[in-house]
Formats: structure tokens, C-alpha cells, sequence
């Protein structure tokens, strides 16, 4: 049975319902540091983006990443070269035919058991 090994549609759904719980919890910590929300679940040529924040004079494309223990390595671990280069080619397009008068950063925050790491500049352009 698919639902009772956890894989199939069902083991997809709940790797969805963690992911959008960690994002949630790292919308709530950003808003607490004084980040504001500029875009949630940003779908672009590229892929999407978790979440864009802006704190000062900072722009952050934050990935996240969810994670219930350390089986298969830190959350942060997951972000590979193809998905920073996706960020980096996202943040190319948000500021397409905009003049930039801020600090773009690539940001990626782990959520683990309930706790949020926030890494910033986790990866550079």
C-alpha cells in the first residue's frame, strides 16, 4: 500500500504540508527580525523562490528548507549549484528593466524541529 511505506502521493503531501509549515515559520521569524514580505511562493522563468524580504537597504531571496532530523544531511545541504544558480537567474529577472538602489542577497533558512537558522548570504551571485 503507497500510504502506509511513505512513498507515493502520499509521502509527497506531506513533504509539501512540511515545506510550506517551515515556510510559514520563516515568514513569522523574518517579520519578528523587521523584514518586510515582498513576495511569497514567487513562480518565475526560472523556478520558484520561497520568499523575497527587505530589510534596509537589503533585498533577500531566502530559500527554505524543512527538515524533521539530520538523516540526509543539514537542510542547508540542500541547496545545490543548480538551485542557487536558479536563484541568482530569478533575482536577474525580478530586477529586469528596474534600476537597483539596494544590496541583493541570497539568503537560506533551515528549519529543523521547530527552530529556524537563518544563514545569510548562505551563496553569492
Amino acid at each position: 500500500m503507497v500510504g502506509l511505506t511513505g512513498h507515493g502521493a502520499s509521502s509527497k503531501t506531506h513533504n509539501r504540508e512540511k515545506g510550506a509549515a517551515g515556510e510559514k515559520l520563516a515568514v513569522k521569524y523574518l517579520k519578528g527580525c523587521g523584514y518586510k514580505i515582498l513576495k511569497r511562493n514567487w513562480r518565475n522563468p526560472f523556478g520558484e523562490v520561497d520568499i523575497i524580504a527587505a530589510i534596509d537597504d537589503v533585498v533577500a531571496f531566502v530559500e527554505v528548507k524543512t527538515r524533521l532530523s539530520d538523516e540526509f544531511g543539514a537542510p542547508s545541504e540542500a541547496v545545490d549549484f543548480r538551485r542557487r544558480e536558479r536563484y541568482v537567474k530569478a533575482a536577474r529577472f525580478y530586477f529586469s528593466g528596474r534600476e537597483i538602489d539596494c544590496v541583493v542577497r541570497f539568503d537560506v533558512i533551515e528549519v529543523k524541529e521547530g527552530k529556524v537558522n537563518h544563514i545569510v548570504s548562505a551563496f553569492e551571485a
